[in-house]
């Protein structure tokens, strides 16, 4: 230790990451990625994804604040309140969460991947604070959605509208 090293601030701890849950992967399936009441794209408080501009797919209203990767894969992209995931099965997969977060400029998220990083289904890719969603004003719903519907005959719910699942459990088919 050199005589001013008492001095420096020691660097902040990166966040404890939360442990993996288990999931039901397979091929042209994605995972729930938060446990909570899984509601259809069409009833996503915001035109675009209840459009199904951005892909076919559904919500998740959260019960938990860790949101869990829905498939196996590479994230291609992560923006704080979103994370895009290519499955190594070819399903191109968008996890967003909330509506209008992106105006939160990344505050009350925690990110625990980065591009080019390899997921597991089940495994943590980002925390929300659900307390600060809400003071912000915006839904915190959890959207996962196939930002590729085109390439696929048909993308439906694996689960009933408005049933609870837990992280991990399939809730969106994709048929070839």
């Amino acid at each position: 230790m050199g005589l001013f090293d008492m001095f420096k601030k020691a660097e902040p701890a990166a966040p404890a990451k939360p442990e993996a849950v288990e999931a039901q992967a397979a091929a042209d399936v994605l995972c729930a990625p938060v446990s909570g009441r899984v509601i259809a794209m069409t009833d996503v408080p915001d035109p675009v994804f209840s459009g199904e501009v951005l892909g076919k797919g559904c919500a998740v209203w959260p019960d938990e604040e860790v949101v869990y990767a829905p498939v196996n894969g590479t994230v291609t992209v992560t923006m704080g309140h979103a994370v895009g995931i290519q499955g190594d099965d070819g399903v191109e997969v968008l996890v967003h969460i909330g509506v209008d977060t992106v105006n939160m400029n990344g505050e009350g998220f925690t990110g625990y991947v980065k591009q080019g990083d390899v997921v597991k289904a089940g495994q943590p890719v980002i925390k929300m604070d659900k307390a600060k969603i809400a003071a912000a004003g915006y839904p915190d719903c959890v959207v996962v959605a196939v930002s590729n519907t085109p390439d696929f005959a048909s993308v439906e719910l694996a689960v009933d509208v408005e049933s609870t699942v837990k992280a991990g459990a399939a809730v969106v088919k994709v048929a070839r």
